[in-house]
């Protein structure tokens, strides 16, 4: 009898549990949807809905605004920037973490414990912290270059700020990687080296693939981290007249917008910032949840 109850008490403790995580889970859901949905429909809206209810539904759908915030406000000369800036930072970041990840996981060699602790170390620098000892180090190699060939490379330029970008996120991705190639069985090399592949073909087409689901998720924190970046763009894209990301360029809207009171044209910018981000994570979103390797060998 008494074991009866324990069973039925411990029952219900596992449905209460259930809910309340089901609970805390929608209420997450509405508090991330609810302001996403908001802006959507705010955007939409023209200038004199926002002076009634806010919370009204829109009276139509005026496309107008994302033509203003796109040409007149120049979203979508920022917005090409950043999707060149942030695709030429991941095909930079992935060129070199990913080998350098293999090595310090897989191989053995001299300097190797240190290479992993200055990569750890790096963990714990705030990129915030050296934007002004990078921007004066940029700001000296212009001048050398503008006295060598008259004008400058360095700053205000989108190729120069995707490097620094990459060279920032390495720390983050090469520990993310090394750490999970590490867990692989070294029966997969031995596999194929015993097949005659060589330690780069073993490495691109071994190792890589079983390693997809933790690439995608480096490639999606490190595009939201390039995508939404404004403190180094900000500070290495100084000229008044020069090229804009789009967080820089949507903060000049913002303030622009709030000061001519034309809100749904700055929602409509804030749109334009979000829905690359919500389209990546839509279509990786399976590959995230995946498990770690499907198949192959144990070791």
């Amino acid at each position: 009898m008494n074991q009866g109850n324990e069973t039925h008490t411990a029952t219900l403790g596992q449905k209460l549990y259930k809910v309340f995580i089901y609970f805390v889970l929608a209420l997450l859901a509405v508090v991330i949807i609810v302001p996403v949905a908001w802006v959507f429909m705010a955007s939409i809206k023209q200038n004199s809905e926002f002076y009634g209810n806010p919370w009204a539904l829109p009276k139509g759908v005026f496309l107008q605004n994302f033509i203003d915030a796109w040409s007149g406000a120049k979203m979508g000369e920022y917005m090409i920037n950043s999707v060149f800036v942030t695709a030429l930072a991941l095909v930079i970041l992935l060129v070199v973490a990913l080998p350098a990840a293999y090595c310090l996981a897989r191989m053995k060699f001299r300097g190797r414990k240190f290479l992993n602790v200055a990569f750890m170390a790096g963990l714990f620098i705030n990129v915030n912290y050296i934007v002004v000892p990078i921007f004066l180090m940029l700001r000296d190699g212009d001048n050398w270059f503008k006295s060598l060939l008259g004008r400058t490379f360095l700053l205000n330029n989108l190729f120069v700020l995707a490097i620094v970008y990459a060279a920032t996120a390495l720390p983050f991705t090469i520990y993310l990687l090394s750490g999970y190639f590490a867990t692989l069985a070294h029966d997969y090399e031995e596999a194929a080296y015993i097949d005659g592949a060589g330690y780069t073909t073993t490495m691109v087409k071994i190792i890589f693939p079983m390693a997809k689901p933790s690439i995608i998720t480096i490639i999606l924190f490190n595009f939201l981290s390039f995508w939404n970046e404004y403190i180094i763009s900000m500070t290495l894209m100084n000229s008044a007249k020069g090229t804009r990301t789009l967080p820089v360029g949507f903060l000049n809207l913002m303030q622009a917008q709030q000061s001519a009171a034309q809100y749904g044209t700055m929602y409509a910018g804030l749109v334009l910032v979000m829905l690359p981000t919500l389209i990546l994570y839509i279509c990786v979103q399976k590959q995230l949840t995946q498990g770690m390797t499907v198949g192959g060998l144990k070791g």
